[in-house]
């Protein structure tokens, strides 16, 4: 099967980024508007924090599963399904906003998130020319981030002015608008009668034979790559405005501006890092790279006490550099995964993002409860650093394991 290099890509591309988009915003939905959901459901924190749990032990059982689903019943139908439940989900608890509606809708919505990455990842590490596989990563990835950093200001907004249901309602409305624009987008790459890119055959060739395809260890690792990604920039993302505030005095408008600058900053970062990724076969190296220039950053904020405008430029900065991973990382799952598989592959190796994203909130939460908010960004640099360790090892193996496959060709 040939890969498509015009307009239907670029459709597919939109597509694919618009249904990520929105996954991400049904992430943030909740986490988001925690201040205001014990008065609106009646929940007090710690039973809201055990639905956002619920969300991500739910993705976390079935998103394997559903890798193979999305191999075996076809990625677009499987995304469709998914757009239609999450919206589901959110428009339940917009009709019926009560704790009890919370936690079926976060188990629904859990289960549709199960199937984004999968399905997303196939369906264009399928339709979308090799050579430019980098830059549609970083393109779908970025809209994800954008999705998650648009979450707060809209729905804490229409929350605000009209309401928690109203904004489970634009939820709904957001899912149903994607699941519209990836119905009619017909099929996402039409097979032709062609033989598959060069890049695609060593792949093909250097995982012929193997039961699941992609080697045990490879899978483990790929897995603890995932997981220590999200638990290092979940530290950020959700626990630095707490930290900065409880452990450096930081007033809350500038800890709030320096999580704007690092959510829109990660987002762009993504954007140079398909670029970057495109250009380079040595993924391993630049998303090393980029991490251990992260991890620096925030030793520099943990021991210098930075002015305002310095503290939200330097987590724009950590921002940029993690964001800039994320395409290298897409492209490591990718070289591991052969033709026809990447939908399991993903499916399984995602599930570390979820496994990060219960074992974090728990960890970081235990460290804020004993006063020890520096722990919270100290515990991001030593994430980071096993990262960098995680990613050199990956790029490793994959650079011996491409010698036997280009040498027989």
């Amino acid at each position: 099967m040939t890969t498509p290099t015009g307009p239907s890509s670029n459709g597919l591309l939109f597509r694919v980024s618009s249904a990520h988009a929105v996954s991400h915003l049904h992430i943030m939905a909740v986490p988001a508007m925690l201040p205001l959901l014990p008065q609106a459901l009646d929940a007090s924190f710690v039973e809201l924090g055990f639905a956002i749990g619920m969300f991500n032990i739910v993705t976390a059982l079935v998103q394997a599963p559903l890798g193979f689903a999305v191999d075996k019943l076809g990625a677009r139908r499987m995304l469709i399904a998914a757009l239609a439940l999450g919206a589901l989900s959110f428009g339940l608890l917009a009709v019926f906003p009560s704790y009890t509606c919370l936690l079926v809708a976060m188990a629904l919505a859990g289960l549709a998130n199960g199937v984004y990455h999968p399905a997303d990842y196939a369906l264009l590490s399928r339709g979308i020319d090799a050579q430019k596989m980098g830059r549609a990563f970083s393109i779908h990835t970025s809209a994800g981030y954008l999705g998650g950093a648009l979450a707060p200001p809209l729905m804490v907004g229409i929350a605000v002015t009209a309401g928690a249901q109203w904004s489970f309602a634009v939820a709904a409305l957001a899912g149903a608008i994607a699941l519209a624009c990836v119905a009619v987008g017909g099929q996402a790459a039409p097979a032709t009668a062609a033989s598959p890119p060069k890049a695609d055959q060593a792949r093909a060739k250097a995982t012929a034979g193997r039961p699941l395809k992609t080697p045990l260890l490879t899978l483990v690792t790929l897995t603890l790559l995932f997981t220590l990604l999200s638990l290092s920039t979940g530290a950020i993302d959700k626990f630095s405005v707490t930290a900065l505030m409880q452990g450096f005095a930081v007033p809350l408008s500038v800890a709030n501006s320096a999580l704007t600058a690092f959510l829109f900053a990660s987002a762009a970062g993504v954007l140079a890092g398909g670029v970057l990724a495109d250009r380079t076969q040595h993924h391993g190296v630049l998303a090393a790279a980029a991490f251990a220039l992260a991890a620096v950053l925030v030793v520099a904020v943990i021991l210098v006490s930075l002015p305002a405008l310095a503290l939200v430029v330097a987590l724009g900065l950590i921002g940029f550099l993690t964001g800039v991973v994320a395409p290298s990382r897409d492209m490591l799952v990718r070289a591991a995964s052969p033709v026809g598989a990447e939908g399991r592959t993903f499916g399984i190796v995602s599930t570390g993002f979820n496994i990060g994203g219960v074992l974090g909130p728990l960890m970081f939460g235990l460290l804020l409860d004993r006063g020890l908010a520096a722990g919270v960004l100290w515990a991001s640099v030593a994430f980071m650093a096993a990262t960098v360790v995680i990613v050199l090892f990956q790029e490793r193996s994959q650079a011996a394991a491409r010698q036997p496959a280009l040498a027989g060709r």
